[in-house]
């Protein structure tokens, strides 16, 4: 009888087990609950323009004038946040435009080409890249690029064209390093039997290599589009923080995020230019629940293709 309860007891292994995985789910529904808290209180708060405050929907998403402070001839505040969303759409894209053939090229370069011995520096160039602080890349913008753009251009020099480079070597890095892991996922096989039938490097890696890494490289490039999107004081440092409608690559203009970082510290919590900051870190946070329902639905896909 005893040796019978001995087998049926639970075992110090299952209590372990049982342990962590209420650890593990503790762990999770806090996670959750902060994700949801912080979702419900930037709504709560980016809502307060419309529902307090009278401005409309129309007014804020297609208005032209952004100046919280300044009643408008209608009797209402000017928080038309049309510039700031289509500046900042035109340089994530532009951004993600410049840099996307750069990393796929040294991506490729790191996995099809390069000798194994320079593996370890090149990645480790990567690695240091990405660890950059975002107010350095926004300093070295401010004291090289601001002037060579003036000077080649015409100008403040602080233009959206800035903010696009200073973006696009912000990026870079994120792009290539998810693109190389992309490309190691590849089957080896896949390469020795495109060789095997007769096919150059190149023809191996256009016909074969890229077209079954495309789900992973297309999340990269959603990646680095987030965080050029979300990117604040490198982008404040030299885009010129105009809050007006761009009139071109070399005129100065305003993100979202640099609006936001601008105006913050200069606002009062309850007031309509507070609320009205609120409001487009509502958009913010939307554009960012896009992106990553965006790499979700890619990987789903690329999955499914698998």
């Amino acid at each position: 009888m005893n040796q019978q309860n001995r087998l049926i007891a639970k075992s110090r292994q299952t209590w372990q087990d049982r342990k962590g995985r209420l650890i593990s789910y503790v762990c999770i529904t806090i996670i959750g609950l902060l994700v949801l808290g912080i979702i419900f209180f930037v709504a709560s708060q980016g809502l307060t323009i419309f529902m307090k405050d009278g401005i409309s929907l129309k007014a804020f998403f297609t208005g032209k004038v952004w100046n919280p402070t300044v009643v408008g001839a209608d009797g209402k505040a000017q928080v038309g946040a049309l510039p700031m969303i289509l500046t900042s759409f035109i340089v994530t894209l532009l951004a993600a435009l410049v840099a996307t053939p750069f990393a796929l090229a040294f991506a490729l370069f790191i996995t099809e080409i390069a000798p194994k011995r320079l593996l370890p520096i090149l990645q480790s160039v990567i690695e240091l890249l990405v660890g950059i602080p975002s107010v350095v890349y926004g300093f070295v913008g401010l004291s090289v690029l601001v002037p060579w753009v003036r000077q080649v251009f015409g100008g403040t020099g602080s233009s959206i064209l800035t903010a696009v480079l200073v973006l696009f070597v912000m990026i870079l890095p994120t792009i290539t390093s998810l693109s190389i892991d992309s490309l190691k996922n590849v089957p080896s096989s896949y390469r020795d039997a495109a060789l095997a039938l007769g096919s150059t490097r190149w023809q191996t890696i256009s016909k074969i290599i890229l077209r079954s890494a495309l789900p992973g490289i297309l999340t990269a490039i959603i990646f680095g589009m987030a965080r050029a999107f979300g990117e604040a004081l490198a982008v404040q440092m030299v885009i010129g923080n105009a809050p007006i409608m761009p009139a071109g690559l070399l005129s100065p203009a305003s993100t979202l995020t640099s609006t936001l970082t601008v105006g913050i510290g200069n606002t009062v919590l309850g007031t309509l230019p507070n609320d009205a900051l609120w409001s487009l870190a509502l958009v913010l946070l939307f554009m960012s629940l896009i992106f990553n329902a965006l790499v979700k639905l890619i990987g789903r896909k690329g999955h499914q293709h698998a």
